[in-house]
Order: C-alpha cells, then structure tokens, then sequence
C-alpha cells in the first residue's frame, strides 16, 4: 500500500521548502497543494482570490486535494495553511489510510520575520503594512487554525532549525 505524507502548518512555516528535500530524501513524489491549484486553474493563488474569490479557492481546494490524495504512489504532499481549517479537510486527512500527518509549528516571531519580506505575495496579508499589524494577525489566525493543525498525528518544532536537521527529525518522526 502507498504512503501519503502531509505537511500541515501555517503560512511561511516552510512545507513547500522542507516537503520537496524531505520527498527527495525518502525517494516520493513530491506535491505543493498550492502548486497543483495554480498549475490546474492556470491562475497564482493571488489571482483566484482576487479575481474569484477565497470560497471559491476553497472548493477547488478541496477537490486538488482528493486528486492528489488519490494519486496511486508514495508522495509527500505540503498543504497550503488554511487547507486543513476548511470543510472537513482535517478528517480527510487523518482518515487517509497509510498515512502520517506532521505539524510544522514555527513561533510567531520567526513567521513575522520570514512572511514580512514577502507580504505583497500572501493574499491573506497582502494588506498589512507593518510588523506589528502582521503579528497581531498571526497571533490571531494561529490562535484559531490552531485546533487543526494540533489534530495532525505527528508534531515538529522547527524554529531553531536548519532545513538538513529538519529532515533527519521529520525521518526519525516518521521511523
């Protein structure tokens, strides 16, 4: 039977970057959710919230990530930071036979730092203007979106990590 591997985590909490190296090291297909909806809609993320909508992005969500999930292969798959907070994604997810969830948990001092070099990119913060307007709004949205990602079977504390020790602790996590 195939395994299937979710990065679960907020925004900037590096899963694209951590889910490709870790794919390549256990040899899975790696995919970035957001990727596969962009490449599909033909549109950025940005451009399907700007231009149709987030409950729209979060319909289409869903239905990429059944596809995905149903791909007949060992993968790695990094979600975006709201897919597990939407619908009933979270139990999907867990319900996804031979499969390990892992929560890469970042403070929110490290997203701030990471997330505000690159706000104009993140349709969901785009907005903000400064440092501690985007604190306040992770401090927030991670308080909420918290109940999911503390679902996932598995958690990983990154912060005071480099990519390499990452993936040598996300291996032994998984055994």
């Amino acid at each position: 039977m195939k395994k299937t591997i979710f990065l679960i985590g907020y925004m900037g909490s590096g899963k694209s970057r951590i889910g490709k190296e870790l794919s390549n090291s256990i040899s899975y297909s790696f995919y970035d959710l957001d990727k596969v909806i962009e490449k599909n809609e033909g549109l950025t993320i940005n451009q399907i919230f700007e231009q149709k909508n987030e409950m729209y992005f979060r319909s289409i969500e869903r239905e990429y990530l059944i596809e995905t999930i149903n791909i007949d292969e060992n993968k790695v798959i990094s979600l975006g930071g709201g897919t597990p907070c939407y619908s009933d994604n979270i139990d999907l997810i867990l319900n996804t036979s031979n499969s390990d969830s892992i929560y890469l948990n970042r403070s929110v001092e490290f997203l701030v730092e990471r997330l505000y070099k690159k706000i104009s990119f993140r349709p969901l913060i785009s907005h903000l203007r400064s440092k501690e307007e985007l604190k306040g709004f992770i401090s927030k949205h991670l308080f909420e979106r918290n109940q999911y990602y503390l679902r996932a079977k598995k958690l990983l504390n990154t912060d005071n990590s480099k990519i390499d020790q990452n993936i040598k602790e996300l291996i032994k996590l998984l055994g």
